[in-house]
């Protein structure tokens, strides 16, 4: 389940009318994307600093927290909130911490990993596909 807490580029939506957009019309249009209806600035869903999560999506995540057995934090200083919060709610056994920096969560992680998020999952994905190879 992924769970897009701060929203995401591949949703976009006129400021104006609120028609909605792919990522591919945005990425066609030259200069500030505008709205083919009614000329208003699209931008993308995304939750910026000030702006409010997406409703329901938090819930959805601490729910989903307290129910995990195992929790993945990935390239983040867990030092912006609400966000950061979701870890305290974690009842499971074992965080495993995959970013570049310390965090305040280190300290009660069972591995902690400190490379960029991305190579670590980048070489976890092709390790998983090289053992299932007959």
């Amino acid at each position: 389940m992924v769970l897009e807490l701060h929203g995401t580029v591949h949703k976009n939506r006129c400021m104006r009318c609120g028609r909605t957009y792919a990522l591919d019309a945005i990425l066609k249009s030259e200069g500030l994307p505008r709205c083919r209806l009614c000329g208003g600035l699209i931008k993308p869903c995304v939750t910026l600093y000030g702006e409010p999560l997406p409703e329901g999506v938090f819930e959805a995540a601490a729910a989903a927290v307290r129910r995990a057995d195992l929790l993945i934090i990935g390239g983040t200083s867990l030092t912006v909130y609400p966000a950061a919060g979701l870890a305290s709610l974690f009842q499971g056994d074992c965080i495993a911490i995959l970013n570049r920096d310390a965090t305040p969560a280190d300290r009660t992680a069972g591995i902690v990993i400190r490379d960029p998020v991305g190579e670590v999952l980048d070489a976890a994905v092709k390790a998983a596909l090289h053992s299932s190879d007959p």
